[in-house]
């Protein structure tokens, strides 16, 4: 399988690990890949997919359910046959398989990453019985077991997401400024002589990625994959590939274009062959500049994060999270923050009402204050 050839090193490396992966799947397999990206699906949400895939055809060989010794020789007939047994079999093993996170600890699926397996095997399953289609003009097979599956994901209501995801985030305009401050005049006084040269090199472009994140909300792989011929600095916009590859037009702040201009002003100068590069936000690579890949993004913030709350540090996303609750709290509308984030569904970014529920808290301040003062009252009275 062949994907088209992408500008970004990030791309390259998805495409590079999807081509690899899906030879070692069967044929349908392939055949989906190429449908969806056809399709305009992301080789990143596939690359996930396959990698799904790999777990369960290799599950469905480990448990005997197959005659084949190897993935890619697991016919389609083999899922025609599969029973809703199997898959109730399967959704068990992710549920007790134990498996290890980024800190070497063993630990067990949630629901919700139980819900991206089965998820991944429903959009395959429908392709298999709805879209193919053999020489006779029938589709490979049409008993789809998916269809038969049922799985609730345990549900919390939209005010429990939020106050977990509001211990982690800034939380107000004053906070905001405080990180971008500590970056622009206290960071460098907390690291050695050697550390100092690297941090004065990337001090313009870190800040600018940063105040961009809280001065628009665009996503970690909107910065990165940001190029030159998409800013506008004078109208304070700039273009992006959102999600499902949909071209976007997205406002930024004056504090985010002003922070973006003057690393601008430094990018040719500090990063060799920087004139070259068709990407805004850059670092040395084989001694000169490419493009800065999201995981450079990530390990940044969490750096100067973590150095400004003496904690863990948080992450590009919870940046976004930051500036879409600072919207909501300073009277932004719910529609165009959605239009702002790039959602798709107005649900989402309703999470973010909840978020900043500072008039919620004031509310009930002021019932138990009437409430302590009728008690007070009462009590006079007896």
């Amino acid at each position: 399988m062949m994907v088209n050839n992408l500008i970004t090193r990030e791309n390259a490396r998805i495409n590079t690990l999807l081509n690899k992966h899906v030879k070692t799947l069967p044929h349908y397999v392939d055949e989906y890949v190429r449908s969806k990206l056809r399709a305009g699906l992301s080789n990143k949400t596939l690359l996930q997919y396959v990698y799904k895939y790999i777990h369960f055809f290799d599950w469905l060989i480990s448990e005997n359910i197959v005659e084949a010794s190897e993935r890619r020789d697991i016919p389609y007939t083999e899922l025609e046959k599969l029973k809703k047994e199997d898959i109730e079999l399967y959704i068990d093993h992710l549920k007790f398989e134990n498996i290890s996170n980024f800190k070497n600890t063993v630990k067990q699926r949630g629901s919700s990453d139980i819900l991206t397996f089965i998820n991944a095997l429903r959009a395959l399953f429908k392709y298999l019985t709805v879209e193919t289609e053999k020489d006779n003009g029938e589709c490979y097979f049409y008993r789809n077991v998916m269809n038969k599956v049922v799985f609730n994901k345990q549900r919390e209501t939209a005010n429990k997401r939020a106050r977990k995801i509001n211990a982690h985030i800034l939380s107000s305009s004053e906070e905001i400024a405080g990180l971008l401050n500590f970056i622009k005049e206290d960071y460098e006084y907390q690291i050695s002589a050697q550390q100092k040269e690297r941090f004065r090199r990337d001090k313009e472009r870190d800040i600018a990625i940063i105040s961009l994140i809280l001065g628009s909300g665009i996503r970690v792989n909107e910065v990165a994959s940001l190029e030159l011929k998409n800013v506008n600095l004078k109208k304070n916009i700039i273009d992006v590939t959102r999600k499902g590859n949909k071209e976007d037009s997205v406002m930024i702040m004056d504090q985010a274009r002003e922070d973006l201009e003057a690393y601008l002003r430094v990018r040719n100068e500090r990063y060799r062959k920087a004139s070259e590069c068709p990407f805004v936000f850059v670092t040395i690579y084989q001694r000169q500049a490419k493009e800065i890949s999201k995981r450079a993004i990530q390990k940044l913030v969490t750096k100067y994060t973590a150095a400004f709350n003496n904690n863990s540090g948080i992450s590009p996303q919870k940046l976004r999270h930051s500036f879409a609750t600072d919207y909501i709290k300073n009277n932004g509308n719910i529609v165009t923050l959605r239009d702002q984030l790039g959602h798709s569904d107005i649900k989402t970014t309703s999470l973010y009402t909840n978020m900043s529920n500072e008039d919620n808290i004031k509310t009930l301040n002021i019932m138990n204050e009437h409430r302590n003062a009728s008690m007070q009252e009462t009590d006079k009275n007896e």
